[in-house]
């Protein structure tokens, strides 16, 4: 086809005017513009994205939104199997100490988890445990006592005229570590003395004395600890004990001590934390959470604190040291300890005027029993006691005085035999044994119950001990 061909061919194809052209271009733009403006609005109203008509693209999304709720379903799992832990770990801590009851009420309390496979193989074990104790004899518990534990022996013992008495009635820290191990490796299991008898009602709705069921497995013995004058008298200071107990960071009973340089220290400076760890490794050793007893006079002060009304006007903290006190008391109340008295100005309780017995009552009932609250318990200083072997009546007026201000357990020492105890219609008397310097140099034979005294004594103490 030659060009004048081609012409003819063209004529009447395309537009026959220019204009007509570009009006055709501006419409087309139009439309384009149109359709793109259209698309930004549905985008909107979509949330910016535009949805294909893919199925597969659909299940993506749908699997997108369903996400959260997946995390929500893993969170909830791990939730479950921590508190499974929890529960399973706070039971098996009271079953540790023989409270099979405890541990087994603890895991069928919750509803949601007593169903699972652990929990219902653990409440059959410790069924199949409680099922295996048998109850200890009362009248064959022993009951241990001593004083504020020597912790550095170049200071104790170190020629001055305290010397001799320290030597009598004090307790080394090796010496008492080496007793408590020898005492749970032989099976001894420390209790409470409320556990080991308690006051109830009688047919007739009178108070009554009975023997506690304290349930141990074959093998086991129990025993009764306590600490008397927990006071850390001013007569201490610098002879190598500790010098106060205050609450620790972890929240348990601990001691400080001041070192030679008057820096003060924090740590196990005495029986009270001494014994809290041991337990914290050994739980076996001590039954349902029992501690022991710590007895308090008042003429110094209790706990390292000068709280006794004589220093109101010269302890510039005595308010504080009033308060602080009263928090540590409670604290060792929270963790198991029993508090006493050992009367106020440690006097012999059975030998003093009845007018001065009444007055030194009443003192450590103003000036202890108002920071520690009420006590039952009295723990006589010297070993002494209120009346003979014979059971306490009302024609006791010693017994009744001390009645009318709430005791109802009386403790003297007698270290001649393992054990002796009284329970009367009102109350339950029991005699200690003090494992002192004394006691092991002297009669250590009596002692092989609980330890040997030649594994025990420590090397540092003067011998011969002074006799008393």
């Amino acid at each position: 086809m030659n060009q004048n061909d081609y012409r003819k061919w063209n004529v009447g194809k395309g537009p026959k005017n220019p204009k007509n052209l570009v009006a055709v271009i501006l419409a087309g733009l139009l439309i384009v513009m149109i359709m793109i403006l259209c698309g930004i609005i549905i985008n909107k109203k979509m949330g910016h994205r535009i949805l294909p008509a893919d199925s597969s693209v659909a299940s993506v999304s749908s699997e997108s939104e369903a996400q959260p709720a997946s995390e929500e379903t893993t969170n909830a799992s791990t939730s479950q199997a921590d508190n499974l832990m929890a529960l399973l770990s706070n039971a098996e801590k009271l079953a540790s100490q023989y409270d099979y009851d405890g541990a087994i009420n603890l895991l069928k309390s919750d509803a949601t988890l007593s169903s699972k496979e652990e929990v219902v193989s653990a409440v059959t074990g410790y069924e199949a445990s409680k099922a295996a104790l048998v109850r200890i004899n009362p009248q064959e518990v022993t009951h241990i006592f001593f004083h504020s534990l020597i912790i550095d022996t170049s200071k104790a013992f170190d020629g001055d005229s305290k010397q001799d008495g320290y030597n009598q009635m004090m307790t080394t820290k090796d010496e008492f570590i080496k007793m408590m191990q020898s005492m749970y490796d032989k099976g001894y299991v420390l209790v409470k003395i409320h556990d080991l008898a308690y006051e109830t009602k009688d047919e007739n709705g009178n108070p009554k004395f009975v023997y506690g069921d304290i349930m141990l497995p074959p093998g086991k013995k129990a025993f009764v600890l306590s600490q008397d004058d927990l006071c850390y008298y001013e007569y201490m200071q610098g002879d190598g004990f500790a010098t106060r107990i205050i609450i620790g960071e972890d929240g348990y009973p601990t001691c400080e001590m001041q070192m030679a340089d008057g820096s003060v220290s924090v740590g196990d400076y005495d029986l009270v934390p001494i014994l809290e760890n041991f337990i914290k490794t050994h739980p076996g050793f001590s039954y349902k959470g029992a501690r022991g007893i710590l007895a308090f006079t008042g003429y110094n002060g209790i706990l390292g604190y000068r709280t006794d009304e004589a220093y109101k006007d010269k302890n510039p903290n005595y308010e504080a040291d009033r308060q602080a006190a009263a928090k540590v008391a409670q604290s060792l109340k929270d963790h198991g300890w029993e508090l006493s008295s050992h009367s106020w100005g440690h006097r012999n309780m059975g030998t003093i005027s009845m007018e001065h017995f009444k007055t030194d009552t009443d003192k450590w009932e103003r000036n202890v029993a108002s920071i520690i609250g009420p006590t039952d318990i009295i723990l006589f200083p010297f070993g002494s006691d209120i009346g003979s072997w014979t059971p306490y009546t009302d024609s006791n007026e010693r017994f009744t005085y001390l009645k009318s201000k709430g005791f109802r357990y009386f403790c003297n020492v007698d270290a001649s035999k393992p054990v002796w105890m009284q329970l009367g219609p009102d109350y339950f008397r029991q005699a200690r044994r003090n494992l002192d310097g004394y006691r092991m140099f002297y009669y250590p034979d009596s002692l092989s119950d609980l330890f040997n005294v030649s594994d025990v004594f420590d090397p540092a103490r003067p011998k011969p001990v002074p006799p008393m």
